[in-house]
């Protein structure tokens, strides 16, 4: 049988102080697991950040929890984000980065440029975010 791919898993309620947890556990992982590339560990804790900080933020008044399993794999890093805020509906294709001036609006749209994979669904129990990103090789173009 297959060891599980090192990772963490944490949960409480959506507050900024969940999301830091969630960065200093991340940063443990990255002790762990010293073979992933510094663009990926920067580019994946990034979006990680950038979407548990809007559940928490657009939770707020409303006591939401949330859940966060984060794994890290040979060839991707890999969250799973669940909470139990009311459904969001998000309009994909609209999701882009706002003009230099606006003070907000850019989770998203960070999240979705620093991803291979970011798939959301919904029900009335909630959210699930998923979060994907492929691991380069060192000293390589993913685009090539």
């Amino acid at each position: 049988m297959a060891a599980e791919p090192p990772g963490f898993h944490l949960e409480g309620r959506a507050e900024l102080a969940l999301v830091d947890r969630a960065l200093d556990e991340l940063e443990l992982l990255w002790t762990r697991t010293p073979d992933v590339p510094a663009e990926d560990r920067i580019l994946f804790g990034l979006a990680l950040s950038e979407v548990m900080t809007n559940v928490s933020q657009h939770s707020s008044g409303v006591e939401v929890t949330m859940s966060v399993d984060v794994r890290a794999s040979r060839d991707a890093l890999r969250a799973e984000i669940t909470d139990s805020a009311a459904p969001a509906t998000i309009d994909w294709d609209g999701v882009a980065m706002p003009d230099q001036e606006s003070e907000s609006g850019r989770g998203l749209a960070l999240a979705v440029a620093a991803l291979d994979q970011f798939d959301h669904a919904n029900d009335r129990g909630g959210n699930t975010w998923v979060l994907v990103r492929r691991l380069r090789a060192q000293g390589t173009d993913p685009s090539v």
